[in-house]
């Protein structure tokens, strides 16, 4: 193997202005994210999701993002998992979006809350019904002896379940991230990256200021 000290690449594809920002980040996000779309990105909803335990240990996983609006970023997982027993001690998130082949990545700070039961049900009823049963059958972040025991798990959620629709479990729920502060990085050449950084202000007005690379 090369030495990874000698990876590095020029970034070149765009530059990102004073004129391209919009008065709050959520236009810019929903332009980002859909050039990304556009782009065939693999998983362009994809986020990393960074908690910190109650000894102030940081964790990271990815899931997808699943809805977005001026009030905020929704993912779902289950509510017995890692990431939520992190989250109920504190709220504090952030998340990341990496674009590489567009140069680009996406950083948000904010705390989440929980959805609603009725936002849940909804989103879990759309669900392919695999993923449905999938929900049932894992019992997230905990030990498990085998590949088999999870699949013998998933078969008899899946027998349980074969007539009518799968009922949402009561330890699977969902959160909005609600920002305050959302920074878009854009690759430039030479490491001469543009950084702008949106800060919501106590007046819920969204200030930016450019940072240094």
């Amino acid at each position: 193997m090369s030495a990874i000290s000698d990876i590095r690449r020029q970034y070149s594809r765009a530059g990102l202005d004073v004129a391209d920002l919009t008065p709050e980040p959520f236009s810019l996000f929903e332009k980002w994210l859909q050039n990304a779309v556009d782009a065939n990105l693999v998983d362009p909803t994809a986020m990393t999701i960074a908690t910190v335990d109650e000894t102030g240990q940081p964790s990271q996983r990815i899931v997808l993002l699943k809805d977005f609006s001026e009030k905020g970023f929704v993912f779902y997982t289950n509510t017995e998992s890692k990431k939520a027993s992190d989250l109920k001690q504190n709220a504090k998130i952030s998340l990341h979006f990496p674009w590489h082949s567009l140069e680009r990545q996406v950083k948000i700070c904010g705390v989440a809350l929980p959805l609603s039961s009725v936002e849940v049900a909804k989103y879990f009823m759309s669900r392919p019904k695999p993923s449905q049963l999938a929900a049932w059958a894992s019992a997230q972040s905990r030990p498990v002896s085998s590949k088999q025991v999870l699949m013998e798990k998933f078969a008899q959620m899946k027998d349980k379940f074969s007539k009518g629709e799968v009922p949402l479990p009561s330890f699977w729920g969902g959160y909005l991230v609600v920002p305050h502060k959302i920074e878009f990085w854009q690759g430039g050449e030479d490491r001469l990256h543009d950084r702008f950084m949106y800060s919501k202000g106590s007046d819920g007005q969204w200030q930016t200021e450019r940072l240094m690379p």
